[in-house]
């Protein structure tokens, strides 16, 4: 749930929403048929892909999103409003159509990622919570989508709920899951949706106990020899050496959380081998982001631990989408397509319809967007919008699993060079069609 279970959440939102319904109350327009669409302008700088995540908290946002007694009292006694907009919000429920590209989809600019047709009163009020869950978890998805295509087949470990808002740090989970990571530290994120956990012991439950030995052991003795050791308090080599000793050959693994990693993880790597702990993984981690993931790989590394730099989107810490009205009915009752004309925020008018391109073996070669009726598909391609509301009646029921499977399968028909490192253009070109 995006907040306690059964809290509204009405007033996530902003003051400008809810002036502007009432005035449009007033001028008899609040009733006018619209459409909005939340979508980036750009990508990130030097990004080639972003991630469509945070669709299903988003979903839950919307169904608790109720004014009632206590809501209701806060807009009366500071002014926000007057009384027929009070009453209107009273009896506030979404009776219109959304529409969106899957949780896990890839996205480029202008892909229309949520679709919202409905009257004007009832779409506008929800700007702020689209955006707000959009932009958060998607900048979270596409830096975590990043970092497991440098890790390639190994295992990512989400750990930066110390570096952000608590509740921030449980939609992180759930999003760096969604584009690949394995695990979480955070309870939170399992119990509230399934992401599994883990985690083991830091250097205060080293530091706790009198020496290395005695910490390590302690460990063992609660875990079982297949517990991951932190070796890097003291001595590293002294502290691999104590670790099979204890442990046995049988250790499950050892943690780096300091110095040259990369250098570390070979000499550990070979000390090991040398002790005859062959099956042994060594997980790094300090500060890590999807640069030092594909340097690492280098490396005798097994799996990595990533934190603030995911949690914080790897220098990219919103995704930058907005969300705008880009058609409505006129006086006369029909849909006209509006559009911004402002220096560098314009936006394309007309209701949108995505696919992607895909060429004869798979490979996406193209965003295509038809303006006001459906692109032509030339065979092979495949559509992107799916119905996630239905006359007010939430039917996009996909499970957190799905959506990361969802998203190993559109990363995958991108062309290679989406998984290069270095700055660029997005992988494919988004073209409009009318």
């Amino acid at each position: 749930m995006t907040t306690p279970a059964g809290a509204s959440t009405a007033l996530l939102t902003d003051h400008y929403e809810l002036t502007m319904l009432s005035a449009a109350l007033r001028d008899g327009t609040a009733e006018r048929r619209s459409v909005f669409e939340a979508f980036g302008r750009r990508l990130p700088d030097g990004r080639r892909y972003g991630v469509v995540a945070g669709t299903g908290r988003l979903l839950d946002a919307l169904q608790q999103f109720r004014f009632a007694d206590a809501e209701l009292n806060f807009l009366r006694e500071h002014k926000v409003v007057d009384d027929p907009t009070l009453a209107w919000l009273a009896s506030y429920e979404f009776t219109g159509d959304i529409w969106g590209y899957a949780e896990g989809e890839v996205y480029f600019p202008g892909s229309p990622m949520l679709v919202v047709e409905s009257t004007f009163a009832e779409a506008v009020v929800l700007e702020t919570l689209v955006l707000s869950i959009l932009n958060h978890d998607t900048a979270i998805a596409s830096a975590a989508s990043r970092m497991t295509a440098a890790a390639e087949d190994r295992p990512c470990i989400e750990m930066g709920s110390r570096r952000t808002h608590e509740e921030a740090a449980v939609a992180a989970a759930r999003a760096a899951y969604i584009a690949g990571f394995s695990t979480t530290s955070n309870l939170e994120a399992g119990r509230r949706y399934g992401v599994p956990t883990t985690g083991t012991a830091a250097h205060a439950f080293t530091l706790l106990h009198d020496d290395e030995r005695t910490a390590f052991q302690s460990q063992v003795d609660t875990f079982g020899p297949s517990t991951t050791l932190l070796v890097d308090t003291y001595d590293v080599p002294n502290a691999v050496k104590l670790a099979v000793e204890i442990a046995g050959t049988e250790l499950g693994g050892v943690r780096l959380d300091s110095g040259d990693l990369l250098q570390q993880a070979r000499e550990v790597r070979e000390q090991l081998d040398s002790l005859g702990a062959t099956a042994t993984k060594i997980v790094v981690t300090s500060d890590l982001d999807e640069f030092a993931i594909a340097a690492l790989q280098a490396g005798p590394v097994d799996g990595y631990g990533v934190g603030t730099q995911l949690v914080t989107g790897s220098g990219a810490p919103t995704a930058g989408l907005v969300y705008k009205l880009v058609s409505r009915e006129d006086s006369a009752g029909e849909l006209q397509g509006v559009a911004k004309k402002s220096k560098d925020k314009t936006s394309i008018g007309g209701r949108k319809f995505a696919l992607r391109r895909r060429d004869p073996q798979g490979i996406a070669e193209a965003e295509v967007i038809g303006i006001g009726t459906p692109p032509t598909d030339d065979g092979d391609d495949r559509s992107l919008l799916v119905p996630l509301v239905e006359h007010g009646e939430r039917v996009f029921t996909a499970s957190l699993d799905d959506a990361r499977k969802h998203h190993g399968t559109s990363r995958g028909e991108l062309p290679p060079t989406a998984r290069q490192m270095s700055r660029g253009e997005p992988v494919i070109p988004t073209i409009y069609e009318q």
